[in-house]
């Protein structure tokens, strides 16, 4: 049960409106003059075509943009639910803390100065919505420890499933939350939980198995093929701290692991913390680690530290002070982004929220309405398609990039056999009608593509996955080749204006040092739509000892070559 209200907690209450007014305020005001972060543009495609599934993600950030979308049709309306669930969010973590007599200016203080709260106050990406499922998960998991009702458990299933529908990230708080609490199992009311978050979420499941997997293909196998990197590991733990508060981080951190267990609810808040911290610094051995991956860990963080001040551990002054610091260099770097100063436009990861409007139409202004293909990014086809409001942009992901979303849109049908405009950052070799654009992001080359005829979409599967070779030895994959279109293809290039060729791409810290052409017996390859057919590829390993990450990459003129194939781990030694 609530506690009732003294004329002290009354006046923490007015206090705490105040901070969520001004937070407000000020997510507002960001989300009305920043440009987009080119993810945001990404996501707003996929809120132009609704699915139950991404390559990338699970759906919910879709029918969060959709939702505001639909009544501004700008950057406020893209952001409008994240402003609004993220002043939810803090008033439901508030509610949290407030059952531990936890102190209004001490959260204002803690809570209001975690840097990465501030980004998911107005950046609508996945993690907006999972940072607020993720509050109202606990808000209803510590009702829960205290009563055993049917009615929560209901309502922690249907918040389970929209965790999982937000992020994949939320699945660590599925399994560490009952494994710091084993007892529960006892619990009859509580299989209500796992059986109808499962039920909710088979939508997606469905959608993985009708699309070969795709999300796991990419963060267990893609993503897993990076080269290790110690400066990742080394540059995990600073990266956490400037994310719980550039100047008070560290402390927090201190903090938080000092809170005594004196409950379920403490005992499942460190559990999930710690787990979860622990977890991506396992994983930056694997490949880089965002650090706002870390962001479910950052609620727990919160409401441990609140409680530790509650436990006879009152914070010194001095902390107040830096507290305060920690505020007002966060509130200055925000205020400055409002303002755009010239200065964050050229620096760093800020400088993606700036110019992006005139880039696109500067764009638009040679291309009309024709499509314009990027190559090796998703995030300049996304703005060009939020920014010219169209769908006219595509994603062309070369051997060197990795997949996206742009590879299961049918975008790509639309380009076949049209006349399209393909635009590089570098000028391109016998083009004499090639078009340079000067843009506020820099100079791009323009140029038209006629008869157009991409592959992209073109699945090839191997019959292995790993391969170890001596130099120049020859090695044989059986390859299958799907056709995912809804209209015929064939690879003959009698009568092409831009032949296909058909290459095995061994790549190596970026760069291409050795490639090998298939015969041209995969010209007689025809397939209808769905039709699948088999390959043998004959190739020789590179003459150079090594590790390679071999693609077997779709190429036709002038584009360099698509990303059809999952990584191959091919060792020369």
């Amino acid at each position: 049960m609530e506690q009732p209200l003294t004329a002290k907690s009354q006046q923490a209450e007015k206090l705490i409106w105040l901070f969520l007014g001004g937070w407000t305020l000020l997510n507002i005001l960001q989300a009305c003059t920043l440009e987009l972060h080119p993810d945001e543009a990404y996501y707003w495609i996929y809120s132009r075509l609704l699915d139950w599934g991404y390559y990338d993600h699970p759906p919910m950030v879709a029918l969060f943009i959709r939702a505001g979308y639909s009544l501004f049709k700008n950057e406020f309306g893209l952001r409008l639910l994240t402003v609004i669930s993220s002043t939810l969010s803090l008033r439901i973590l508030w509610l949290i803390v407030r059952q531990y007599h936890a102190d209004a200016l001490q959260f204002i203080l803690v809570a209001g100065g975690m840097f990465v709260f501030h980004i998911y106050g107005f950046t609508t990406t996945p993690d907006a919505p999972l940072f607020f499922f993720t509050i109202v998960f606990y808000y209803l998991f510590q009702r829960y420890l205290k009563a055993d009702s049917w009615q929560l458990a209901v309502w922690i299933g249907l918040t389970i499933s929209c965790l999982l529908y937000s992020k994949y990230h939320g699945v660590l708080i599925v399994v560490f939350t009952p494994l710091a609490n084993i007892k529960l199992l006892k619990r009859w009311s509580f299989w209500i939980i796992p059986v109808l978050a499962t039920l909710l979420f088979l939508p997606h499941i469905f959608w993985q198995i009708n699309h070969d997997y795709p999300s796991l293909h990419y963060h267990l196998y893609e993503r897993s093929s990076e080269v290790y990197n110690f400066a990742d590991t080394l540059s995990y733990l600073p990266g956490q701290i400037v994310m719980a508060g550039p100047l008070v981080g560290w402390l927090l951190f201190y903090y938080a692991t000092k809170t005594k267990v004196k409950d379920a609810f403490i005992r499942t808040l460190l559990v999930n913390g710690i787990a979860t911290i622990v977890f991506f610094w396992i994983n930056t051995f694997k490949g880089s680690v965002q650090p706002h991956w870390t962001l479910i860990a950052f609620v727990p963080l919160t409401v441990l530290v609140l409680v530790y001040f509650q436990q006879g551990n009152p914070p010194p002054r001095w902390f107040r002070y830096l507290a305060v610091c920690n505020i007002a260099l966060i509130l200055l770097l925000r205020l400055a982004m409002i303002a755009q100063l010239p200065i964050l436009a050229s620096y760093g990861h800020l400088r993606s929220y700036f110019g992006n409007a005139k880039w696109a139409n500067e764009i638009k202004k040679k291309a009309g309405n024709a499509y314009v293909i990027f190559p090796g990014n998703f995030q300049d086809p996304s703005w060009y398609c939020f920014y010219t409001h169209s769908l006219k942009g595509f994603a062309y992901d070369t051997r060197f990039y990795r997949r996206t979303q742009f590879d299961i849109w049918p975008i790509e049908d639309s380009l076949q056999h049209q006349q399209t405009y393909y635009i590089t950052d570098r000028k391109q070799v016998n083009s004499p009608n090639e078009i340079t654009i000067n843009t506020p992001k820099g100079i791009f080359f323009l140029n038209s593509v006629n008869d157009t005829r991409t592959y992209q979409r073109i699945d090839i599967k191997s019959d292995k996955y790993t391969a170890t070779a001596m130099p120049g030895q020859q090695v044989a994959f059986d390859l299958t080749i799907a056709n995912p279109y809804p209209f015929p293809i064939d690879f003959a290039n009698t009568g092409q204006l831009h032949p296909v060729v058909l290459a095995a791409s061994f790549i190596q810290n970026g760069n291409q040092p050795y490639a090998q052409r298939a015969d041209t017996l995969v010209n007689r390859i025809k397939l209808k739509p769905g039709q699948k057919a088999n390959y043998i590829f004959k190739l020789n390993a590179p003459p150079k000892k090594g590790r390679y990450d071999l693609i077997f990459s779709l190429r036709t003129t002038p584009f360099p070559g698509g990303r059809n194939s999952r990584i191959i781990n091919f060792t020369v030694q």
